[in-house]
């Protein structure tokens, strides 16, 4: 057999090498019900179309979460998918949901509800790329924009809502946007959405859906208020759970430093110029203390800017676009103006002031080493700050590697 292959031009090769993938394709069961579980997005029974878009995104491999939800998803099963942003999970749901619309038909099919403006607009954009020769047309329903180009957008017919509660109910209530055709349903990133008091918009927007419809729900942590939504609007879900917390950030380089915190700053200054880092978000404890040390960094020759929750969204959407642009260099945010944020090719956190609630730390550090990129944190831990620091140590199951 070795003698044969070596007369194998190399299209004949790589479709053997299909073949030997499909024949290997692996069976497992969870529950009652039997999934075949993939390793390679061209092993997926999609349309050609929809692999098209995929190609061209660069796509190959199947990340975890994909895996073991699009198979269930195809299938019309309910699922509860536990993971954090930048694990995939967008193409986890968006794959089915674009294979399952009928794009001939106007009506809205599929809708995803998000916690935050930039999350509806990125997963939205992420939707439109995997759609792109489907056909599908998707729109971002969001506020702090005009609704009249929404209205004249959705009376032209989409199939895939993607957008905040907020904005939802407010079409609904205007009767601009009907829901009585929706399919499939995905609730992202739930427990943010439970956190900013969305419970009852939730509720509202899926007692507007059929009661038929599938549900799906992907959140970072699934406690009882998350399990709560699941067992009143899903039915016999299937459970995935690969990211069982944020603790154990395996592509994450974690350091920490202690240090006299009225060095703080020049400690941090030198880390910036020494490292060469072109693209970090700096963490401060208070909306204050963003703002000074914006400000200080920017006295001291360094392209920052503070993001707190004192900003109103159009200067939040700007500071935030120049960000993702790469205009900007440095972001100094809170952890309330951070909620909610996908933004890629960040390659370092670093924590100047050390979070009062330990779990804070690793959704802080959750914002780089995205869809399996490599990412560095880095904490400057005060004197004052060691207890806290501790308590983060102890539930990691990672390495935080001290520097002098």
């Amino acid at each position: 057999m070795l003698i044969g292959l070596c007369h194998i031009n190399s299209v004949e090769l790589k479709k053997l090498l299909k073949a030997f993938r499909r024949f290997h394709t692996e069976f497992f069961v969870t529950g009652d019900v039997k999934h075949m579980q993939v390793e390679y997005f061209e092993d997926l029974p999609i349309s050609s179309e929809v692999m098209k878009g995929i190609e061209e995104l660069g796509f190959d491999n199947l990340f975890p979460i994909q895996a073991q939800a699009i198979m269930p998803l195809l299938n019309g099963k309910d699922v509860i998918g536990q993971a954090r942003t930048g694990t995939g999970k967008t193409a986890a749901f968006g794959i089915p949901m674009i294979e399952r619309i009928d794009s001939e038909t106007k009506s809205v099919q599929g809708l995803v509800l998000e916690p935050t403006r930039e999350l509806a607009t990125q997963v939205a954009d992420h939707l439109r790329w995997l759609s792109k020769y489907a056909k599908s047309r998707i729109l971002p329903i969001y506020g702090g924009v005009s609704i009249a180009k929404q209205i004249h957008d959705l009376e032209r017919g989409v199939q895939i809502v993607v957008g905040t509660p907020g904005r939802i109910i407010d079409h609904l209530k205007r009767g601009t946007l009907n829901l009585t055709s929706v399919k499939m349903v995905v609730l992202d990133e739930a427990d943010r959405m439970l956190d900013m008091g969305f419970i009852d918009d939730i509720e509202f927007i899926l007692s507007k859906t059929p009661s038929e419809r599938q549900t799906s729900l992907f959140s970072a942590t699934i406690d009882q208020s998350v399990m709560r939504i699941c067992s009143k609007y899903m039915t016999d879900p299937q459970k995935i759970l690969v990211s069982k917390d944020e603790i154990a950030l395996t592509q994450m380089s974690q350091y920490y430093m202690v240090v006299n915190s009225r060095n703080k700053l020049n400690i941090l200054t030198n880390i910036l110029t020494e490292n060469h880092i072109e693209r970090a978000i700096i963490f401060c404890r208070t909306r204050i203390g963003t703002s000074n040390l914006a400000e200080m960094l920017n006295m001291r020759g360094f392209d920052a800017k503070p993001l707190h929750a004192g900003f109103t969204q159009s200067q939040r959407e700007s500071i935030l676009d120049s960000f993702r642009e790469g205009k900007l260099r440095l972001l100094v945010a809170t952890d309330v103006a951070a909620r909610g944020l996908d933004i890629q090719g960040i390659t370092h956190i670093i924590n100047y002031d050390i979070p009062l609630d330990a779990l804070v730390y690793f959704h802080r550090i959750g914002r780089t080493a995205r869809v399996g990129h490599d990412g560095t944190a880095i904490s400057l831990v005060g004197y004052g700050e060691i207890p806290e620091f501790n308590r983060i140590k102890a539930l990691t199951k990672t390495n935080i590697e001290q520097l002098e």
